[in-house]
Parts: C-alpha cells; sequence; structure tokens
C-alpha cells in the first residue's frame, strides 16, 4: 500500500516492550521485518541438527526451542495485531511463553522443519501487514491487561526476533 509506519510512542505499549521496540531500526518497517526473515535463515540453517540441541544451561531452550518460542511468539502478537486492526475490543489474555516452551515439540522436531515453519510465518505475518491501512495501523487493543497498539505489536515482532537472534549469538553459537 505503500504506507510508512512510524515507529510508536510510548504512550502505544507498556514499558515492559521498550526493549524490543528500541531494538528496530530506524526506517521501513516492512522491510526490516523481511531482511530479518533472510538473516535469521542464513545464522541458523547452517549450524545443523546436533548443535541446533544445544542449551548454554540447564533449564534453558536448545536453539530449536528458541526458534519455536519466536515462532509462537510471533503468532501471538500478529493475532492480537489482527483483532485490534479490526477493532475488536475483546481484552485478550496473556501467555506463559515458558509454559508453552515446556509443553512445545519443538524439542522433537527438526531444526529444518522449525526454520521452515519460521520463515512460512514470517511470510504471513507481511502479508497480512502489507494489508493494514494507516487507520489499522493507528488501532488499539487491550492484552494481557495492557493497552498496545497495531503499529507497537509491529514493532514488537521485529524488536522480539532481534532480541532472541542476539542471544543465539551470544550464548548458543559462540565457538
Amino acid at each position: 500500500m505503500g504506507i510508512t509506519i512510524r515507529r510508536p510512542t510510548d504512550k502505544e505499549f507498556a514499558s515492559f516492550y521498550a526493549g524490543y521496540i528500541g531494538l528496530v531500526p530506524d526506517g521501513d518497517l516492512l522491510r526490516s521485518l523481511e531482511q530479518q526473515m533472510h538473516d535469521t535463515q542464513a545464522l541458523l540453517r547452517p549450524i545443523g541438527e546436533e548443535k541446533s540441541k544445544f542449551r548454554y544451561a540447564a533449564g534453558k531452550w536448545s536453539v530449536r526451542g528458541v526458534v519455536g518460542h519466536m515462532a509462537d511468539s510471533e503468532r501471538v502478537f500478529t493475532y492480537r495485531a489482527l483483532r485490534f486492526a479490526r477493532g475488536d475490543a475483546t481484552l485478550l489474555p496473556g501467555y506463559d511463553e515458558k509454559a508453552w516452551g515446556e509443553l512445545s515439540s519443538a524439542h522433537s522436531r527438526t531444526l529444518a522443519s522449525l526454520l521452515d515453519d519460521f520463515q512460512s510465518l514470517r511470510a504471513a505475518t507481511l502479508s497480512l501487514f502489507r494489508s493494514f491501512s494507516e487507520e489499522e495501523w493507528g488501532r488499539a487493543g487491550n492484552a494481557n491487561n495492557v493497552a498496545i497498539t497495531v503499529r507497537a505489536l509491529g514493532y514488537v515482532v521485529a524488536g522480539h526476533e532481534r532480541h532472541h537472534v542476539n542471544i543465539l549469538k551470544q550464548r548458543y553459537l559462540t565457538p
């Protein structure tokens, strides 16, 4: 549609999202999301199935678990964005990412299948986000007892992935 998705103001989201939003570079959000998709795939595909089982500490997710968590979270954030873009005022619940991670089948799947899924998910996220009008990007809703705009959720999607990719680089993929 050719609209510019401006960075959300701090009044558009709860303060705990500021760290994610702050990780998103200035510029075109949709291009950034598309580039992330390619960069994350290029970073993780070469590590192989055996290394994808690595956990940097007891009780931490494996690389596979992190990829599964990124996909789960993106699904939650984009579902919220869709509901709010459509003007749905229903109060949406939060989710417990740790409980989801424990119950996830990510550890029994191959890294390749998780990355294929994440790539398909990101393509769907981009398709959805490209369909939003400027008015829809500005709409807000309430999830987990906090108000947030669709625009802020778009930035949270990008920042959440960047946050976890940074952790993967620092704690999982260092020689």
